[in-house]
């Protein structure tokens, strides 16, 4: 039953992209869309062992897809489009069980000229940064908080843009019970006053969740309070930006579905980034604080391992690293409130990063005759300090800018050259430390020094071969890794991979697995497909430092991308 959903999708899309082909130039419309299919089969695999001496097992149901087909209609200022959804017979692993069978999971109608933009049904918006609100769709994390219901933006003038939004949150194929509602106003100020050389932004949020309870005389209001403002200014190569954000009092969650009537705390978040950038030469630094930002359409979702329900977009701000081993110890914002015992206590996160660029000149001592390119990072996430009272009753007082307990570091330097016009190298070294007990709730600390050299050499315009390898020495949990990775793009449509991942340095000699994966894709014109082999290693999956958890599996893989 469910293929049969599926292939009525599939022919509806094609029946109908045909008709609109064959009536565009008479109705003057706009037709487009596209289909994506992830799909894997798990299969046995005695090879890989966890630290139970455990094999790989797959699923009850081994044969898993998650597919998508997009369709959008434009006829003049209107807009309407639709998504359907299939994931059979089951959603790949640790994805959302809300996402189970084939249905309609999104769709709206949208007018929009120079002055007004008015959509109903589900969109996707972000007020600033996204710290107090952002709605958005990441397949490969298995995000979709799309919100139901209207928004109207409105462009009184060319400086000034208003935003307003209510409606209800996407969770799997339903709504959540909780109702958003906020408005968004950003400035120009650069017009307003004219100036030339500098470009002055202002912004100002409101956002509120309303949701009832089942907790008898709730010390808390039902609607939840967010206020923020935010400041930009850029003047020739020096930019600036701040926000600030504050959440009202509400109820604190500490574990899943575990709503507190006692410990009722307001929460804030402070972003500010600076830099300087010019041809050959840039520096960008960047200061967030976290107290209690968690933020969800639901009080009880706080602390689902699937992103579900949540309102705002807190990522991670470290370097995201290309190299497959610097992403086995990858940090997650630390928002949440959680008041364990004494000796593992927090309220939030208080950090930053710090990039420089520069490009050594072509005909320069270190340049050479191609030039060079060097890249520095360097990250730094700590606890908040304060005072902490873990019984009678549990509370906290932080200090603003006090660091409590260090979380995460990440330092790292990446070397480009390019040899001549066939050769290019990078070289890379990256030093990490990672507190298992704050980030996973785990025992133990980990310090990893990584080091990584690729190469890539053009046989012609389209062909090329690109060979990596890396390493890792780590003094705790897995300990060593080697890795190595070998891409071959015959032409613009073909390309072959093969990599590894040796766990060699583990103490345990039956978790000393190898993670092995080969595979390759083909492109023509705007459709992708891909097939995979192997193994994947169980850990976090990061996309713009928001991550899930995937679980260690063996399989056949296969993706299909396509736009008409």
């Amino acid at each position: 039953m469910k293929l049969n959903k599926l292939t009525q999708l599939l022919v509806l899309s094609l029946t109908t992209a045909t008709t609109f082909a064959q009536e565009k130039e008479k109705q003057n419309l706009n037709f487009n869309g596209g289909f994506e299919s992830n799909s894997q089969w798990y299969l046995n695999d005695t090879g890989v062992r966890d630290e139970f001496d455990n094999p790989t097992v797959h699923p009850e149901q081994p044969v898993r897809s998650n597919s998508y087909l997009f369709l959008n209609l434009k006829y003049k200022n209107w807009s309407a489009g639709i998504q359907g959804e299939s994931y059979m017979e089951n959603a790949l692993l640790n994805m959302n069980p809300k996402y189970d069978g084939v249905n309609v999971a999104t769709y709206f109608l949208q007018f929009k000229n120079e002055k007004i933009d008015i959509t109903a049904g589900y969109f996707y918006e972000q007020f600033g940064s996204g710290l107090l609100y952002r709605s958005w769709e990441d397949r490969a994390l298995g995000i979709n908080n799309a919100l139901r219901g209207g928004r109207l933006i409105f462009k009184p003038t060319n400086y000034i843009t208003l935003k307003s939004i209510y409606g209800q949150q996407r969770t799997g194929f339903d709504v959540s019970k909780g109702k958003i509602y906020g408005a968004d106003a950003e400035i120009g100020l650069s017009s307003l006053f004219k100036f030339e050389k500098t470009d002055l932004t202002m912004g100002l949020t409101y956002v509120a969740r309303d949701e009832k309870t089942a907790i008898e005389n709730p010390n808390f209001d039902d609607v939840t309070h967010g206020y923020a403002g935010r400041l930009s200014v850029n003047h020739d190569a020096l930019y600036f930006s701040s926000e600030f954000d504050y959440k009202s009092k509400d109820a604190v969650v500490q574990a899943p579905g575990q709503i507190d009537n006692r410990l009722i705390k307001p929460g804030n978040a402070l972003l500010i980034n600076l830099g300087y950038s010019k041809k050959g030469f840039g520096v960008d630094a960047s200061f967030r604080r976290l107290e209690n930002m968690s933020f969800f359409s639901e009080r009880d979702a706080k602390g689902n391992t699937f992103n579900d329900r949540i309102m705002n977009f807190m990522p991670s701000l470290t370097k995201q690293h290309h190299y497959n081993l610097a992403n086995i110890y990858v940090y997650q914002s630390q928002p949440n409130v959680l008041l364990s015992d004494a000796n593992f206590v927090k309220a939030g996160e208080i950090g930053g990063q710090i990039d420089i660029f520069y490009d050594f000149k072509k005909g320069s001592t270190l340049g050479g005759k191609n030039g060079m390119k060097v890249a520095l990072n360097f990250s730094n996430w700590n606890a908040l300090g304060g005072t902490f009272y873990i019984f009678n009753p549990q509370d906290y007082q932080t200090d603003y800018f006090g660091f409590g307990k260090r979380m995460f570091t990440d330092y790292n330097i990446e070397i480009t050259k390019k040899w001549n016009n066939k050769w290019q190298s990078i070289f890379s070294y990256i030093n990490q430390y990672y507190n298992k007990k704050y980030i996973e709730d785990a025992k133990g600390e980990v310090n990893t020094n990584i080091v990584a050299a690729e190469a890539t050499y053009k046989f012609t315009a389209t062909r090329s071969l690109r060979v990596m390898g890396e390493h890792m020495w780590a003094d705790y949990d897995k300990k060593n890794w080697a890795g190595a990775t070998a891409e071959f793009n015959l032409n613009s449509k073909l390309s072959f991979y093969l990599s590894d991942l040796y766990n060699y340095g583990n103490d345990l000699d039956y978790a000393r697995n190898h993670y092995f994966n080969v595979g390759g894709a083909f492109r023509r014109n705007s459709t992708r497909i891909a097939l995979n082999y192997g193994r994947q290693r169980g850990g976090l999956v990061c996309v713009g430092g928001v991550c899930r958890f995937v679980p260690e599996s063996s399989g056949v893989s296969l993706s299909l991308n396509t736009s008409f």
